[in-house]
């Protein structure tokens, strides 16, 4: 399976991966991508299984992403990874169609029950 990292800090993205590695994902794929508007370029050529993405990027942020990709008919599988905690933020995510949302900080066992979820 490959998982497509999206986050503007690139020691976030790092971060993110080894967690999810960690969680017990370490068979996975991972490749990355700056922004939104690099993501939906990476997953056009690359095609992912899964997005974990941040919320708030420059040139397009995660909401934007995946309701660009919604908007297109693509039904990949998407996660948030944010700060952004409120439940507004939260019930924007799923109803644009996220699996999940992750606040940080954030811990192994947290991606392992959403991605464990997710993923069956």
């Amino acid at each position: 399976m490959k998982i497509l990292v999206v986050d503007d800090s690139k020691a976030m993205r790092m971060i993110v991966t080894r967690t999810v590695k960690q969680a017990g994902f370490s068979d996975h794929t991972f490749i990355e991508a700056g922004d939104g508007k690099e993501a939906l370029e990476v997953i056009q050529q690359q095609t992912p299984d899964f997005v974990l993405s941040d919320w708030n990027m420059p040139e397009m942020k995660g909401i934007e992403l995946l309701r660009e990709l919604r908007s297109k008919g693509n039904p990949i599988k998407f996660g948030f990874i944010t700060s952004e905690s409120s439940p507004e933020v939260v019930r924007e995510a799923l109803d644009a169609g996220a699996s999940f949302l992750i606040t940080k900080p954030f811990t192994p066992e947290r991606f392992r029950n959403e991605l464990t979820a997710v993923l069956a």
